[in-house]
């Protein structure tokens, strides 16, 4: 890699960006550029989903419709990417996508270390905040959130019972 290569952000069409990935380093190796992309990645963070009691653990991506590319701007690199299908452009100005810069590609990427290292839950709770219970005794019943307790992904409820 060499000093050429710069993090762009390439918009895509939302819920393609892992194909669309796939797809550009393709093109890229049957067009022997791929030392042109030294980096392609969808920004996305490890959660925690309980669904029907069981805890999950799904990716969520940070940018939804969103590719980061750490590559060489040159014209074929620039013209593949923008001919691949489902890909509508670089962030930018009208003319040469404008580069971000290398703080805040590591911001992203500390980001989505700590997601992988500790997943969040995908919801959170306030302490305060009105909740309906969906699950064991108390189903349908309306309440207030007294605790949180993130480690074990718990909600201590008051529910009012006689109202």
């Amino acid at each position: 890699m060499s000093e050429t290569h710069k993090w762009y952000v390439i918009h895509v069409y939302s819920g393609f960006e892992s194909k669309i990935v796939e797809s550009i380093m393709e093109q890229a190796e049957k067009k022997g550029i791929q030392d042109q992309f030294s980096e392609l990645m969808v920004p996305a963070e490890e959660v925690v989903e309980v669904r029907r009691g069981k805890k999950y653990n799904t990716e969520r991506k940070f940018f939804p419709g969103y590719i980061l590319a750490r590559m060489e701007l040159s014209d074929a690199a620039w013209n593949l990417v923008k001919n691949t299908q489902r890909v509508t452009g670089f962030l930018g100005g009208q003319g040469r996508p404008v580069p971000i810069s290398e703080r805040e590609a590591k911001q992203i990427m500390q980001s989505m270390q700590e997601g992988a290292e500790k997943p969040r839950p995908s919801i959170t709770y306030e302490v305060g905040e009105n909740v309906r219970v969906t699950d064991g005794a108390f189903t349908s019943f309306a309440g207030v959130v007294e605790e949180v307790d993130l480690e074990r992904a718990r909600l201590k409820v008051a529910v009012s019972i006689f109202g």
